[in-house]
Parts: structure tokens; sequence; C-alpha cells
């Protein structure tokens, strides 16, 4: 179990359900037909409105479960006179302001164009009418950089590609932490309320529609999804049976595949999960001697699946996971980098193998502490040992390794915790490449309740977490990325503990208040900002780990923004992976800057501009230097067509490259001849 959040804002209160985005209309409507021309993402929610019932209102299809959606019931058309000036009025424009336009810009504008009726146009809707009338209203911009003027919240794709996270059913957990949530309507350690457990709810926990109507939802308000890292969670991955992980990520490619398409299956999709708002809930953490989330979940799966926990339509086998990868590696929305979470102690060769045949590429990982004692105390259920050893045998095959770290859990003070957060990078069997940091929140559910309320454990005072967190975040070298400080749980589920969601920018300005700097990745992300390519210097950073040396290169600005970056691994012995034999090995290599769709004009950003081979030239280089002969990568489903493109020949589950040239000493000044690249033979 890791104690991963969501990475929404804020919904309702405990026990209430958000709306579909539809928002009072049918989620099965679809919005007007495709034109020429048209943006395959648009396409993807185009189609036939249902139709009105006598009293004018649109109807649901009965039989039909799609989840929740964008508005697709909008037609532009009939609301032409009133839309067209306004959408005009936003295209018109200086080219020199800010992508995508503030607030303070956009909301005169729809306030000066009310929607006929009452209200004001959405974005999504200003993003429909653009399509709609773009064949014959001779815009000046085209859709794409429409779509980025009117984007809704878009930091969400400033890091350079869009996050879609899904959930797997709620399904047993061995962990036994006593902080973790036990809501039985959920998997294991997520919370009903959170946006994301929400969404996933809403769509009976099926991944072809989680897929398919977040895609939507994001192209709808003006976000590229052709670019698409998918985040699965939910409980202990490696605890589902293999046959439904199959199938789960499956579904989630075919959903991909179908939306870059235009097509959509959603009305074929019979819903597997039983509606777990029908479960017993009501657990209280202090109330019961053993904890009952696995046997409520498991007796509730097995009512309605026939004494089984999974059904045969949740099961599928390689063969079918492979052909979807195939047809998604040339998809409009590509599934360039899947994550799965899982526990240390699940993590053995055999389970690295599986994830990597997936198609992982990075695994975030619950470490909470590493101290022993702490671990022992939550009941976390492995030690210290097993994190090492997950961490040598996934940093042995490539993995990226996103890192979940908890401060006060019980038997932690302050000291300890600034202590243990100290040897995350002090030690060379950790280092991680991203990380979350998460104080621990008493919930109801929980069983820290118990000790909570005899006294044993109480949540740091603010100014005792601010102390924790302001040492914490300048110790984070500049190769990590730290992705979260505060976990995304309502403040109505939070019986004790911190409750202020922004405490990560508290911490930032009391650490500049003191003088201190950030180095962190996250803190120095180019995102949107324009920035002269030629003044970009590559940067390259050396540290150890228990599996040999790590090189982080990146290319950053004069002001040390990060543009793009390349973690390079030089292992000291052969790994246990036997394609990979001996190699030097890119674990990651990401561009930065709003994601910009495949094919489409960078127009000043860092994506498609040939930073990626700039980088992966210099990798090649070190690596030649250091006596490889070979350099393989563990790609993504949708960047093996890149790395084709960059020289890389396919193996069975890397893509490699032959170094070519005479290796030459580390310290060999730049001006000597550099290796060439070329494709093994």
């Amino acid at each position: 179990m890791s104690s991963h959040r969501s990475e929404s804002s804020h919904g309702p209160g405990p026990g209430r359900r958000t709306e579909p985005e539809t928002r009072g209309r049918p989620a099965g409507e679809r919005g007007p037909g495709r034109g020429p021309g048209a943006h395959p993402t648009t396409a993807a929610i185009a189609g036939a409105v249902a139709p009105p019932d006598a009293a004018g209102a649109t109807v649901r299809i009965p039989g039909r479960l799609r989840g929740r959606g964008p508005d697709r019931s909008f037609d532009p058309r009939p609301l032409r006179a009133a839309l067209l000036p306004l959408i005009r009025a936003v295209e018109a424009l200086p080219d020199d302001w800010p992508d995508p336009l503030p607030a303070e810009v956009m909301e005169p504008l729809l306030r000066r164009h009310p929607r006929p009726g009452g209200g004001f146009f959405s974005r999504s809707q200003l993003i429909a009418g653009f399509h709609a009338f773009a064949n014959d209203a001779g815009f000046r911009l085209d859709e794409s950089a429409f779509r980025r003027r009117v984007q809704r919240r878009p930091v969400r794709t400033q890091s350079g590609v869009t996050p879609l996270t899904v959930l797997t059913k709620p399904f047993p957990c061995p962990g036994k932490c006593i902080f973790c949530p036990n809501d039985v309507r959920m998997p294991k350690s997520y919370l009903s309320d959170e946006p994301g457990a929400q969404r996933a709810a809403n769509n009976r926990f099926d991944p072809y529609l989680q897929t398919w109507n977040r895609l939507a939802a994001f192209a709808a308000t003006g976000h590229p999804v052709d670019k698409v890292e998918l985040i699965v969670l939910g409980g202990t991955w490696s605890f589902y049976p293999e046959a439904y992980q199959v199938w789960f990520v499956q579904r989630c490619l075919e959903a991909m595949n179908d939306f870059g398409e235009g097509l959509d299956r959603r009305d074929e999709v019979e819903a597997t999960a039983p509606d777990f708002e029908l479960i017993e809930d009501g657990v209280v953490g202090d109330r019961f001697l053993r904890n009952p989330y696995n046997a409520r979940v498991s007796r509730f799966l097995a009512l309605h699946h026939e004494g089984e926990l999974v059904v045969d339509a949740e099961r599928s086998e390689w063969g079918a996971l492979f052909g979807a990868q195939q047809r998604n590696e040339r998809a409009g929305a590509r599934c360039v980098g899947l994550v799965l979470e899982t526990r240390p102690d699940r993590v053995d060769e055999r389970e690295v193998m599986r994830l990597r045949r997936l198609g992982a590429t990075k695994v975030q990982l619950g470490v909470q502490s590493l101290d022993d004692a702490i671990l022992a105390a939550n009941r976390r259920g492995h030690d210290v040992e097993a994190t090492r050893r997950a961490f040598a045998l996934l940093r042995r095959a490539g993995f990226k390794l996103h890192v979940h770290w908890m401060a006060n859990l019980l038997g932690a003070t302050p000291a300890s915790d600034r202590e243990d957060f100290a040897r995350l990078f002090e030690d060379p069997a950790f280092r991680p490449d991203e990380l979350k940091l998460y104080p621990c929140s008493l919930i109801e559910t929980a069983e820290l309740m118990g000790p909570w309320r005899r006294g044993e454990w109480r949540p740091y005072a603010d100014e005792e977490l601010l102390e924790v967190v302001t040492d914490a975040l300048p110790r984070v070298p500049r190769y990590c990325r730290v992705t979260r400080v505060i976990r995304d749980i309502s403040s109505d589920d939070i019986v004790a503990g911190n409750k202020r969601t922004n405490f990560r920018q508290i911490a930032e300005r009391e650490i500049a208040r003191r003088g201190g700097h950030l180095v962190e990745i996250r803190h120095r992300e180019i995102r949107g900002e324009r920035f002269d390519e030629k003044a970009l210097s590559l940067r390259d950073t050396e540290y150890r780990t228990d599996a040999g040396r790590e090189r982080f290169l990146e290319l950053v600005t004069e002001t040390d923004r990060v543009v793009g970056f390349l973690r390079l691994s030089l292992p000291d012995q052969a790994s246990f992976v036997a394609e990979l034999g001996h190699h030097a090995l890119v674990r990651e290599l990401h561009v930065y800057g709003g994601a910009v769709g495949i094919g489409t004009d960078a127009e000043g950003r860092a994506q498609h501009r040939g930073f990626g081979a700039r980088l992966l030239a210099a990798a090649g280089r070190v690596a030649r230097r250091a006596g490889f002969e070979t350099l393989s990568v563990i790609s993504a489903i949708g960047t093996r067509d890149y790395y084709r493109r960059q020289g890389f020949a396919d193996g069975e589950l890397y893509q490699h490259l032959r170094l070519r040239g005479e290796p030459a000493s580390e310290r060999e000044p730049a001006s000597e001849p550099e290796a060439t690249l070329s494709p093994p033979a």
C-alpha cells in the first residue's frame, strides 16, 4: 500500500459525490459533429445528441454506463451570433500576451459577451465554438493556438505531458499500516471524496471509461492529449491478480487508441465492478480489534462476483495487451509514461519483469520511513532492508523511482524526522528521482485513532511541521523532483493534523525568508516561460548509488531554469535483466515547457526543438567515454517511435543503440572527437 493521493483540487465533503461533469445533463450526450480538418481530440468528443423528451429535456438512453465526461450536449451553432464575437475578441489579443490568458483578461471578455438567457460561456464552450466555426469564420489563430489561449489550469500540462490518473477497484491489501484510511468504498488508502477517487467511482472503476472521459475533459478545456502519462493508483498494485493487471492496462490503452482516432466505444462498456456505494461502511479506526477492510471488501466482491474477487471480464492475456501497446505506439493519444505503485516488500526480480512487460517506466514506492523502529510501530510490514532491495532491483532495470515519505508517524519526533529525511539522499542505496513528502494526517477510519485517543500519538504543531518541511526541502538535490508536499485530503476528513493545503507555499516562503535556496527540479522548471535557446548550457551532475554511477544531464537557462534533462545510469555490473547486460541506461528523458501536440510548432517553447536529441547525444558521449559500448533506454510505449528515429533498435522490453568511436577519459576536453551513435547490428 502506498499513500499516494490524487493530483486534483479538493472536492465536496465526506460522503458526498460530485455531479458528473455534464452538470445535470446525461453523461451519454455528445456535441456537434466533426468537420473537415478537425483536431482528433475534438473529433473524439463529437457525435449525435440524444433526443429530447416531451418536456424538451435530454434523456439518458437506458442501459448505458458512460461515466463522467465533459459537456457533450453543448451545440455552439444556435449560439453563433453571441459566441463568435467572443471568440474573435479572444484571438484578437496580442500574440505576446501569456498563454493561457489570465483571469483578469478573460473574465471581462466573458462578461462583455454573455450567453443568451443568462450566464457566461465556459472555456470548453469557447473551444467547441472555435472548432464548429473554423471552416468559414477565417480565424487568425489555428485551433491549437486558440486552445492554449483559453485552457483551464495550465499547470496540469506545463511539465510537458498530460498526467491522467485512474484507480483500480477496491481490493484486499496485504498491508496493515495503522495510518492508512480504511474507506471500504475505495482502494486501500484512498478516500471517497477525493476528486480522483470520485471520478473513478462515477465510472465504476472501469479503466476504459476513466481514461476516455478524462481525455475528453482535458481536450474540452484546451489541453493537448497526444502525450499522456498514465498513472495507475489503488491499494497495492502488485497484490492484484496478474490477469486483472493485464486487463486494466490494456483497457486504458484501448481507450487512448480509440480517443485518438475519434472513436467512442463507451456504449459497449458493461460495468464489472459492483457499486461500492452500496457496501457497508462506517468504519471507525479505534472501534475494531481487527481491521475490517479486507473482509468487507472481499465479502462484497464475492457477493456480486459469484464468489470471486475478479470476474472473467476483468481478465486478459499478454497477447491482447501487446497488441494494444503496438497500436498505441503511433496513436493520437500516446502513453509516454506508465506509472504503477507498490510496496517495497512486493518487489523481486519476477515482479520487476512483470512491471516492465506491462509497459511501466516509473514506480511509485511507499517507503514512508527509513527507520526500522518507526516501520514496526506503524505495522508497515517490512523493514528498511526490503526498501534497499526494491531500490536496487528497480534501478538496475532502469525504472524511475518515485518515493513516498511520511513525517509525524507513530514514534517519530521532529528531530528524528529530520534525520530520517536526510538519509534519503545521504545513503547511496536510496537517492530517489521523485519524492512526495506527506505529513501524517489522522483519518477517522485509520487504526491510528486508537493511539491518538490514548495519548500515544499527536499531530505536530504547525510550527513543528514547518521546521521539518523547511529543513527537508533545501536538502533535496537538483536531480530530484518534489511532486507534492501535502496530500490532497479534504479538511473535513482530517480528525487531527495539518489542514492547510498551501503548506508547500508557506514552507517555501519561509525558506526564502531565511535565505535558503531550493534546487529540486519542480522549483526550477521552465514551464511556459520563453527563453533564449543560444544561452542554454549543459550541466552534468554525478552521484553514486548502490547500482553504480548516475549522471544527471540537464539543459538550463542562465537563471538555472530547467528546459530538459536526462537520467543516465552507468552500472557497476551487468543487470539481472539479460537484455540489458552491462549497458549504459537512459532511465528518463524529459523536455519541459507546456505540452505541445505531436507535429505542432513549438513557438518559442521547449518541446520539439531538438533538445531531446541533444541530451541523447550528450549521454552517448558520456557513456562511451566511460567505456560502455551500448546505450539502452527504458522507453515508454508511446516514445518507442521517437527512439527509433534517434537510431535505437527494438529489443524485447528495451531499445538499444551501439556507441561507435574510441572510448576516452572522463576528463577528456570537449574539443576532442565525439563518439557517434548508430544502431546495433
